[in-house]
């Protein structure tokens, strides 16, 4: 099983913050402001009761992690080292989401079930998976190592390892082979812009061909009163 935030500790927590926010400036600031770490680390206390079938404590000191944070993480979620949460207002992570090592997620995300199903009905992450701001991943699903999902994407299948999704419902615009070392925000969102223009002339177009269609009628009914 992934995770168990397995030898997470507040130290690792910190340095992985600094390392992947431009905008932290020392510890102090870390432990104090970033709701992201407060989560985290609420999160390792609420799994430890989970764990061992205190379920209603468990579930009251993540409820209180919300009302502090903005971010929602079941206790019964599977965390694995260094999880950033980056800014994190809105991110909800379900019941049987598993989450691997160097996970980076965005505000707003999601990890969640498609239904009342039981058993596993949340995601998998694999390792160095990053979400972009405002994408959803549901339901009982793998997204492989290094996978990338741009912002509001709603990623409904499994991903290969390596690849870049974007869009609704998301689909693979780069693969391994073109892989980006990191989330680059610029060319995913570009992709992602490209697949709206895309959408966007294909509506245009079946508008143009709704008031042909509009008009046909009409002068058939003209026609025909005629």
């Amino acid at each position: 099983m992934l995770g168990e935030n397995r030898g997470m500790s507040l130290r690792e927590q910190i340095l992985t913050i600094k390392r992947e926010d431009p905008a932290a400036k020392n510890a102090l600031e870390i432990l104090l402001c970033y709701p992201g770490l407060h989560a985290v680390m609420l999160h390792s206390v609420s799994r430890w009761f989970y764990v061992r079938r205190m379920f209603v404590v468990a579930r009251l000191i993540s409820q209180f992690a919300r009302f502090l944070t903005g971010i929602e993480i079941h206790p019964g979620a599977t965390i694995g080292r260094r999880f950033f949460i980056d800014h994190g207002l809105g991110v909800v992570i379900g019941e049987t989401a598993e989450i691997g090592d160097d996970v980076l997620l965005y505000q707003g995300v999601t990890l969640g079930g498609t239904g009342n199903e039981r058993g596993k009905r949340h995601p998998t992450l694999g390792n160095r998976v990053v979400i972009g701001a405002g994408a959803a991943v549901l339901g009982n699903i793998t997204l492989e190592n290094d996978v990338k999902v741009g912002a509001g994407s709603v990623v409904v299948h499994s991903v290969p390892a390596g690849s870049t999704v974007v869009g609704i419902p998301g689909r693979v615009v780069r693969t391994r082979a073109e892989a980006l070392g990191t989330l680059e925000h610029g060319r995913v969102a570009a992709a992602a812009e490209a697949e709206i223009a895309d959408i966007e002339q294909l509506s245009d177009r079946i508008r143009e061909l709704e008031a042909l269609l509009r008009l046909l009628l009409d002068d058939r009914v003209g026609q025909a009163r005629g």
